[in-house]
């Protein structure tokens, strides 16, 4: 897909981020004010790269978790990607 220019492809926005989730069978984070958010990135390749590495890096942790978030859904819901 391309942007409205027509010369560079359309920006599918994503948020990575994580945090310690008070069980790691469920969604909810222990303490919202120290969530990590990575970053937010211009297509779903970069943010994976992000969240492997994150995933990676705190594999230790069995309440730890990270994800990526389809901003471009959120931003745009009548357009599939």
């Amino acid at each position: 897909m391309t942007n409205s220019t027509g010369n560079e492809p359309k920006q599918l926005l994503h948020l990575v981020f994580g945090g310690e989730l008070e069980s790691p069978e469920g969604l909810t984070f222990r303490d919202l004010e120290k969530l990590d958010i990575v970053g937010i990135y211009p297509n779903y390749a970069t943010a994976y790269t992000a969240w492997k590495s994150k995933a990676q890096a705190t594999v230790d942790n069995a309440h730890m978790r990270y994800f990526i978030v389809h901003m471009h859904r959120l931003l745009d819901p009548e357009t599939a990607a």
